[in-house]
């Protein structure tokens, strides 16, 4: 039996509520919110932070990472290897990105159902548009990342599914640009919906099942619109939403994020479907187990959907960078070193400090040398990125050089040892205060030729 045997999903902590826009521009918004990632946040950050929620739920240990993004933060580089550098895993595991489409991402979906090693498949992405359209408003951002395996701890068997393909021009952008254009939403959505139903009812006879086996169908498609027109057609009882009017279409994320959501929601002995539309229609097949009942989802959706808080337009078009405000009259950050970069992955991308074997002290960053200077190399390694803190004081930082300003520092002190000033991220400045509890986060300090800073910051635990 071979299927999902965990899932994380992500959505950033900001919130655009779309009648901003309108209130802004005089034109475009609409009902409803989108996520929005933050300033200091990428497809790569997003995609670590779905992929440890992933792994937190699970004793799996990914044989093989993929990744798949239409926004990656590198071309040419890798973007899987900042991922897998980030989750600390082997070097024997290979990390590899997908093409930058949709369709690519469920592509690498299917190949690893019908893999044989245990995958880590991890999708993010960051949509925009030009200020006052229809992709800005609908849009979203978010993550999504699904452990697949065999053996009793899978909790979704894939049952199997179908495939068609067609060329044909709906959506597309040149690498490079903001904007993505789109022929005909008529056209696209005719041509979607033939495509669905014929992928829909090709895959229920490969696998023996009628429509009225389907527990619940997802439709991930370009639009609402789009998504909604082939789900009233499917012959399935219960739809479950596409979330676009909390969350958005999020694009090569969505397949993922909405799969998750169904997971959440479902019980054992359940039959799912989940239909991609991109390029042509990908159908799979899944039945709950008796896993499921004891499954426990690191950071629900749901969750983090009543979680957030709301992000003014102007803000969001200075994250964007559709508008260019004056930044504090510092010099900007030189480019990071990639000598020194590689001599500290551990630290850099896994936050790794070092814990004195002798009398337990915990250094950040890690050290060689004792306290008292009496030994050296007598350390072990000290993860840090899953423990939690307490700010011990805090600091306005206005003068800094930040994409951002202001800055919030903290000075952290970490449950079990280890002190560190840290920047402090999602935070409004009314929340911090002595006391409060951090838990860190995989983002970006800045970008300098090119070249993004990744390492962590700190985040507050609300509630």
């Amino acid at each position: 039996m071979r299927g999902i045997v965990s899932w994380g999903a992500y959505l950033p902590y900001r919130r655009l509520d779309r009648s901003h826009i309108t209130a802004f521009l005089g034109q475009g918004g609409g009902r409803g919110t989108r996520t929005v990632a933050s300033y200091d946040e990428d497809t790569t950050t997003m995609g670590v932070e779905a992929a440890r929620l992933a792994l937190t739920a699970t004793d799996a240990t990914p044989e093989l990472v993929v990744f798949g993004t239409v926004a990656p933060a590198y071309a040419d580089k890798t973007n899987a290897t900042s991922v897998h550098a980030a989750l600390r895993l082997p070097d024997a595991v290979p990390a590899l990105d997908l093409g930058a489409s949709v369709r690519s991402v469920v592509g690498g979906l299917r190949l690893a159902l019908a893999g044989g090693a245990t995958s880590l498949v991890v999708s993010a992405d960051l949509r925009t548009g030009l200020a006052g359209s229809a992709d800005e408003a609908a849009g979203g951002d978010a993550a999504a990342a699904l452990v697949v395996g065999e053996g009793e701890g899978v909790v979704a068997e894939h049952l199997g599914g179908a495939s068609v393909t067609e060329e044909f021009l709906d959506r597309w952008r040149q690498p490079g640009e903001v904007r993505s254009k789109v022929w005909d939403d008529k056209f696209s959505e005719l041509t979607y919906v033939g495509l669905g139903r014929q992928a829909f009812k090709e895959a229920l006879a490969a696998t023996g099942l009628a429509p009225g086996d389907v527990t619940t169908v997802a439709v991930a498609a370009p639009t609402a619109r789009i998504g909604k027109a082939l789900a009233g057609k499917l012959g399935v009882e219960k739809v479950a939403g596409d979330l676009t009017d909390t969350v958005g279409a999020t694009g090569a994320a969505q397949p993922g994020l909405l799969l998750a959501s169904m997971l959440e929601d479902a019980e054992p002995g359940q039959v799912l479907a989940l239909v991609v539309l991109a390029d042509g229609a990908e159908v799979l097949l899944f039945r709950t187990t008796p896993a499921l009942a004891s499954f426990t989802p690191a950071r629900p959706v749901a969750a983090q959907l009543a979680a957030g808080a709301p992000l003014t337009y102007n803000r969001f078009l200075s994250w964007r960078g559709m508008i260019q405000l004056e930044p504090p009259r510092r010099p900007e950050p030189a480019r990071p070193s990639g000598t020194a970069a590689a001599r500290n992955v551990e630290w850099k991308f896994g936050f790794v400090g070092s814990r004195d074997t002798t009398d337990g002290m915990v250094f950040l960053p890690p050290s060689r040398v004792s306290i008292d200077g009496e030994r050296t190399d007598d350390m072990e390694p000290a993860p840090m990125a899953d423990v939690q803190g307490t700010i011990a004081t805090f600091t306005v930082d206005r003068m800094a050089y930040s994409p951002s300003p202001p800055i919030i520092f903290a000075v952290v002190d970490f449950d079990g040892g280890g002190r560190l000033p840290i920047e402090l991220t999602d935070t409004d400045l009314e929340e911090v205060e002595i006391g409060g509890r951090v838990e860190m986060t995989f983002r970006k300090l800045f970008t300098a030729d090119g070249i993004h800073n990744y390492f962590w910051k700190g985040k507050l635990i609300r509630g």
